[in-house]
């Protein structure tokens, strides 16, 4: 008697394959826990209580242009001179808001996100920033976008982090994902001075080609260090026909 491998198509075979996704699960769990990235309890990768204490940015102090921790009353990264530095006659975005200040707590989060591969972190990290996202941005057409790596880091890393980053941002802002950039020309901003980082940002960004682009955009990013690559990205995709481009970053330096 030859006892047949369970087809694809048999009718039990979606509730079988189901029942083993939760059982492999199960036993990785069981020999792999999941432990918080700061203080390695397990159960989360981002622990309610470490999520708690990470270093908030107050929007009450915070720049209502450009989002920078301290700019309320006098901002000194969005300012004409700042901006004419940068190669802007005005500031790129409509608005821009980051989550956390850049600290060693938060870049322990981003750089085990992006470069040690832990994707689990961009569900956390998007529920962070979709706490500062102001109800007036999120209207009806509001579409989540974000700052595309270049083809070499995705190679190294594997994936994009800013990409899972909007994914898990539009499904807690209740809004539609639309990739819509790339960047063909991009040196690594990590070691540029702020000069260096706006000349290669400014032309870092292309919108795909035969994309849509809605007229009202949330682009997202991990990092707002100067700014260049958010402002990179509105230009373009004000370029195609957006309208309102906002920005949103999980941490500010």
């Amino acid at each position: 008697m030859t006892v047949s491998s369970p087809s694809s198509t048999h009718p039990l075979w979606p509730a079988l394959a189901a029942a083993r996704d939760v059982a492999l699960e199960a036993v990785a769990e069981t020999l792999w826990p999941t432990r918080c990235v700061l203080c390695d309890a397990p159960g989360a990768t981002l622990c309610p209580r470490c999520a708690q204490t990470l270093p908030y940015i107050d929007a009450l102090t915070a720049c209502s242009r450009c989002g920078a921790p301290h700019g309320a009353v006098q901002c000194t990264e969005c300012n004409p001179v700042m901006l004419e530095g940068a190669g802007y006659e005005a500031f790129p975005l409509d608005a821009a808001v980051s989550a956390v200040l850049l600290t060693a707590r938060t870049r322990r989060i981003v750089t085990t996100f992006k470069d040690q591969g832990e994707r689990r972190l961009a569900h956390d990290m998007a529920a962070i920033v979709a706490r500062y996202l102001p109800p007036q941005w999120l209207a009806e057409d509001c579409a989540i976008s974000y700052v595309p790596a270049t083809a070499a880091a995705r190679r190294r890393r594997g994936f994009d982090h800013a990409e899972l980053l909007a994914r898990e941002l539009s499904w807690h802002a209740s809004c539609e994902y639309a990739p819509l950039l790339r960047a063909p020309h991009h040196r690594d901003q990590r070691k540029l001075s702020r000069h260096e980082r706006a000349l290669n940002a400014a032309r870092s960004m292309e919108v795909l080609p035969g994309a849509s682009v809605p007229s009202r955009l949330v682009v997202v990013d991990d990092v707002c260090t100067t700014g260049a690559t958010l402002y990179a990205a509105a230009t373009a995709l004000r370029a195609a026909g957006a309208a309102t481009v906002f920005g949103a970053t999980f941490a500010r330096a």
